[in-house]
């Protein structure tokens, strides 16, 4: 039986499920960043779109504008993602 003890280290965090992860950052806080930048990136998307449909922008604007944060949103879920993988220490 393995058991998981709280360390010192500041790199640590308790999830619900008692099992400790550690990441190169603090997994919830970087999760709860990439939660509020997608959020973003999907508003301003949104707002383009609307204002492209209403023909108050061009379609070049909007195609830039909803690239941009497609990219930027995916780069910052991708970097959660990988601190959790290579931060999770399960033993």
């Amino acid at each position: 039986m393995c058991h998981v003890y709280p360390t010192p280290d500041s790199r640590l965090t308790r999830d619900n499920g008692g099992v400790t992860k550690r990441g190169y950052l603090s997994p919830t806080r970087i999760w709860q960043f990439a939660f509020w930048i997608t959020t973003l990136c999907l508003a301003i998307a949104v707002c383009a779109s609307v204002l492209a449909i209403w023909q108050f922008t061009g379609t070049d604007a909007l195609w830039r504008t909803v690239a941009t944060c497609a990219v930027i949103g995916v780069g910052t879920l991708a970097f959660a993602w990988l601190n959790g993988v290579f931060g999770s220490d399960n033993t």
